[in-house]
């Protein structure tokens, strides 16, 4: 019953945006919670603790309780609410600005250390296990930036807003395919990010083309989705490729879509490899599979330069270029989720990548705290040259990137964001103008 009254009091506060930040004490007991806190928020505290009938041990490595981080301003009201519920609560300490970590117990003083010096402690052994698995260097890289990481300094140029009801009760909607392969994941995500905007999606696999159950020209639009379609066998997509490429009827099927001037087509992760094989992106008018040069001149993404999968929240750089999803985001740098194992843009022709670069065929580059482009790991987190992570066509139509905005087009799909940031936490977030600008496209 307790444990139920704390879950329920702690979503009250949470609904009533009283709590900055929590976790739960588990392994390692209530200090390793606390250094958890500092270490993620790259921050530090002071800590204060009145051990009363208790031993050392107890005061700082008992396992059972939460720990949440409330504004002085909220914090006569977090208790008052959660003693009229029946639910004991200690203030403990205090957040700094300086990245230091003071622990006082009784009066006495028991620890004094840099949050960095104690991060690199707790994060070692995990490091030692990462050089057996990923690049050393990058490993290094990895390790030596964390005592020198700040927030991102993210800039929004846009208010990101919810679609106009209008477009969302509409009758008659743009209709675009959801494509899945054996091995695809996120088409729920996408599917919601589309409906989001207007459209109607729909549900397509590629055995239902491949039957003839289902025909691409009863839409506007195509999203393939991420995942790992045939487990990756042969490297990424090449067995989703090789299903349309060496069935003519559908090989012709998909480019009759891609030619008709009233499509658009987006591919995410795994579909942005697809795309890439294909040659869909950059497109003919470049060079590559459809063009000048062939298979052996197409770009396409291989194995990143750590030798492994890579999860992170990445910021991005959204630039000019022809692409009608990007429409009004110019020059803005966002977060959004990256999860790949081959995201890292290789052109094997060098002036396939000197057109892209002067035509804006790029639309979105990996950047740092600071949002300067990069190819620095973990900021770029494949090794994209140029800190390339997106490639369009020529006319805009045609998008294929490595990140995922399907699974942020909502805040509170968001990790974090700045404070300054004129956004509602259960509103749309910036990626959602992806989808709408496709919706506006095709009214």
């Amino acid at each position: 019953m307790y444990l139920k009254k704390v879950f329920g009091a702690i979503q009250e506060l949470l609904s009533q945006r009283l709590i900055s930040a929590g976790h739960d004490i588990s392994d390692g007991g209530f200090i390793v919670s606390v250094l958890e806190m500092a270490f993620t928020g790259n921050c530090g505290f002071k800590l204060d603790i009145d051990l009363e009938d208790r031993s050392l041990l107890e005061g700082l490595f008992a396992e059972l309780g939460l720990v949440i981080e409330v504004h002085s301003k909220y914090l006569n009201i977090v208790k008052q609410k959660l003693e009229a519920t029946g639910i004991s609560a200690n203030v403990i300490g205090e957040v700094t600005c300086s990245p230091e970590i003071e622990v006082f117990v009784d009066g006495n003083q028991h620890l004094k250390e840099k949050t960095s010096d104690l991060r690199d402690l707790w994060e070692e052994t995990s490091f030692q296990l990462e050089e057996l698995q990923r690049l050393k260097s990058c490993v290094k890289l990895d390790k030596e930036g964390l005592k020198c990481r700040t927030s991102p300094s993210w800039s929004l140029l846009f208010t990101p807003k919810f679609t106009d009801e209008k477009l969302l009760i509409a009758s008659s909607k743009p209709k675009v395919a959801i494509i899945r392969e054996e091995g695809s994941n996120g088409d729920r995500e996408m599917a919601a990010s589309f409906h989001a905007a207007g459209f109607e999606p729909w549900d397509i696999t590629m055995s239902d083309l491949l039957a003839g159950k289902s025909s691409l020209t009863e839409f506007r639009g195509i999203a393939f989705v991420g995942g790992f379609s045939y487990a990756d066998v042969l490297d990424s997509a090449k067995g989703w490729a090789a299903s349309i490429r060496f069935n003519k009827p559908l090989i012709q099927q998909f480019q009759d879509f891609y030619h008709r001037p009233d499509t658009f087509s987006l591919g995410v992760c795994n579909g942005c490899q697809l795309m890439a094989i294909l040659g869909w992106v950059p497109g003919s008018d470049v060079g590559g599979s459809l063009g000048k040069g062939g298979d052996m001149s197409q770009p396409r993404f291989i194995h990143n330069e750590s030798g492994r999968f890579e999860c992170r929240f990445t910021s991005v750089s959204t630039g000019d270029s022809p692409a009608i999803m990007f429409k009004g985001m110019e020059g803005s740098t966002l977060g959004v989720w990256s999860a790949h194992g081959e995201g890292r843009a290789f052109f094997p022709d060098e002036n396939v990548l000197a057109t892209v670069v002067k035509s804006n065929l790029a639309p979105v580059r990996y950047c740092d705290d600071f949002n300067n482009i990069t190819e620095t790991y973990p900021f770029n987190p494949n090794g994209s040259p140029l800190g390339i992570g997106a490639l369009c066509s020529p006319d805009g139509r045609h998008l294929a990137m490595m990140p995922h905005p399907e699974r942020c087009f909502m805040m509170w799909q968001y990790p974090w964001y700045p404070k300054e940031w004129q956004v509602e936490k259960s509103g749309p977030s910036p990626w959602l103008r992806m989808f709408q600008n496709a919706r506006e496209w095709c009214s």
